[in-house]
C-alpha cells in the first residue's frame, strides 16, 4: 500500500527537510551593496568589480548600475550581451555556440544553439501581428523579460518554431519536438505561476504568454489532412477546441489589463480598439446581398432575431478588403463573433454557420500565417463536408469553389 503512494513520500521527505533548509538559509548574511541579480535570485553577492563571482558563474552581466537589466544573459567567451541596446534601439547579436541560462526564481531553463538561432532570426520580430510596426519594438522589450520568465520564453521559442514550421513545409507535416516541448513547458509553467498573486511586473509577461498560447492552438490542429479534420471528422472534445483557449487568454484581459499606461502593450491600442470596435446594430449595410439573402437578413435583422447577424457582419467587413490590408485586429471581429447561438450553430455543422466559418478562413488566411496554418485542413474539410452533406443547398454551393458566387466573395 505505502508503494502506492511516492508522491505522498517525496512531499514528506520535502516537508522534512524545509526546516533545515529554512534555517541554513536565513543564516547567510546577505550583502548591504550586493548587485540586483543577486538579491533577485536570493543569493549573497561577494561584491566582487566590475563583475560578481556568481553572476560570472550563472553567464549574465552583472548589474550594480542601474542601466545594465537584470539577468542579462552573456555569451561565456565574450562577455558581450546577446540582446544589446545601441542608441535606443535594441539589435540582436548572432548565435553563439555556448549556452546561455534563462531563469525566475524558481526555474531555469539552458538554451541550446538551435533556440539561440532561431532567437536570432525569428524573436526579434512581430510574429504574432506581422501587421503592426508597434510590435516589433514590443517584440524587442519583451524578448528581454524572456529572459526572467521561463515560461515567456518557452512560448516565444514554441511560436518561433511554428512559424518556420509555416515558411518550410507542406499540407501533413506535423509539429516538430520542439514545438511541443517548449509549448508544454510554457503551458505548465504559466499555470503554476497563476495560482499565485500576480504582481505589476508579472503582468506583461503573462500577458504576452496568454496571447502565444492562444496562437500556438489555433495554428496547430491535430488533424493532418482535411479527411482528418472537423468538421468531417466525427464530433468530439476537441472540436472549436482553439474557441475556448482564445476565451480563456480573455479571461485575464481584466486581471493584467494590457491597455494600462505603464504596460509595454499600451502602443497597441489602436489594434485593441480595431478587435474590439462595434458591429452593426441593425441591417445589411456593407454585406454582399447573395450573402444577406443566404443568412435570411434585412433591413430590420439584428443580433437578437438572427443568430448569424454579428458574424455575417464581421466576415463582410474583410471580404473587399485587398489582402494586404487585412490586420489581425480586422480578423479577429470574426472570433469575438463566435459564441452562444451562433457557435452552437457551427459545432452542430450548420450549413450557414460552418459557410461563414469558411469564407473567413479563406480571407484571412492569405494574410494572418498563424490563420494559414489552421486553414490549410479545415477550410478543404469545410468545403467537402458541404459538397458532400449540402449539396442541394444551391445557395451554400455557390460560395464555394467553382460556383457562382466564388469569386465575388473572395
Amino acid at each position: 500500500m505505502a508503494s502506492s503512494h511516492p508522491h505522498r513520500k517525496a512531499a514528506q521527505s520535502m516537508a522534512s527537510t524545509r526546516p533545515r533548509e529554512i534555517r541554513e538559509r536565513k543564516s547567510l548574511r546577505r550583502s548591504r551593496f550586493g548587485c540586483r541579480n543577486c538579491k533577485l535570485r536570493k543569493l549573497k553577492c561577494d561584491e566582487s568589480k566590475p563583475h560578481c563571482k556568481r553572476c560570472t558563474s550563472f553567464g549574465v552581466l552583472c548589474n550594480y548600475m542601474f542601466n545594465v537589466p537584470d539577468l542579462q544573459p552573456i555569451a561565456a567567451d565574450t562577455g558581450k550581451s546577446l540582446v544589446v541596446e545601441v542608441l535606443g534601439r535594441a539589435d540582436l547579436q548572432p548565435p553563439v555556440a555556448s549556452p546561455v541560462w534563462i531563469s525566475d526564481e524558481s526555474t531555469f531553463y539552458q538554451l541550446n544553439a538551435k533556440c539561440q538561432d532561431f532567437i536570432t532570426r525569428y524573436l526579434g520580430r512581430s510574429l504574432i501581428t506581422p501587421d503592426d510596426p508597434n510590435m516589433i519594438l514590443v517584440n524587442r522589450k519583451l524578448l528581454r523579460l524572456a529572459f526572467a520568465y521561463p515560461f515567456l520564453m518557452h512560448a516565444s521559442l514554441a511560436v518561433a518554431f511554428t512559424y518556420d514550421r509555416h515558411l518550410n513545409s507542406s499540407l501533413g507535416c506535423r509539429r516538430s519536438l520542439e514545438e511541443c516541448y517548449h509549448w508544454s513547458q510554457s503551458t505548465a509553467l504559466l499555470n503554476r505561476r497563476l495560482r499565485e498573486p500576480i504582481e505589476a511586473k508579472d503582468r506583461d509577461p503573462i500577458w504576452a504568454t496568454a496571447a502565444a498560447l492562444a496562437v500556438l492552438t489555433f495554428s496547430s490542429p491535430d488533424a493532418r489532412t482535411p479527411e482528418e479534420s472537423w468538421p468531417l471528422k466525427s464530433s468530439g472534445d476537441s472540436d472549436l477546441d482553439w474557441l475556448r483557449m482564445s476565451k480563456g487568454k480573455m479571461a485575464l484581459w481584466n486581471i493584467v489589463n494590457p491597455l494600462r499606461p505603464d504596460s509595454l502593450f499600451h502602443v497597441m491600442a489602436a489594434t485593441f480598439a480595431i478587435m474590439h470596435s462595434p458591429l452593426p446594430e441593425r441591417g445589411i449595410d456593407g454585406i454582399p446581398r447573395a450573402l444577406a439573402a443566404l443568412c435570411l437578413l434585412n433591413d430590420s435583422s439584428t443580433a437578437r432575431n438572427n443568430p448569424y447577424f454579428h458574424a455575417t457582419h464581421a466576415v463582410s467587413h474583410i471580404l473587399d478588403l485587398p489582402d494586404s490590408e487585412v490586420t489581425t485586429g480586422q480578423t479577429q471581429l470574426f472570433t469575438r463573433c463566435i459564441h452562444g447561438s451562433f457557435e452552437d450553430l457551427l459545432r452542430k455543422r450548420d450549413p450557414v454557420a460552418l459557410l461563414l466559418l469558411y469564407l473567413w478562413y479563406r480571407k484571412a488566411s492569405r494574410s494572418i500565417w498563424w490563420i494559414e496554418l489552421r486553414a490549410r485542413v479545415e477550410c478543404p474539410a469545410i468545403c467537402s463536408y458541404l459538397r458532400l452533406y449540402h449539396k442541394e443547398n444551391v445557395a451554400v454551393q455557390a460560395f464555394l469553389p467553382g460556383g457562382a458566387l466564388a469569386d465575388r466573395c473572395n
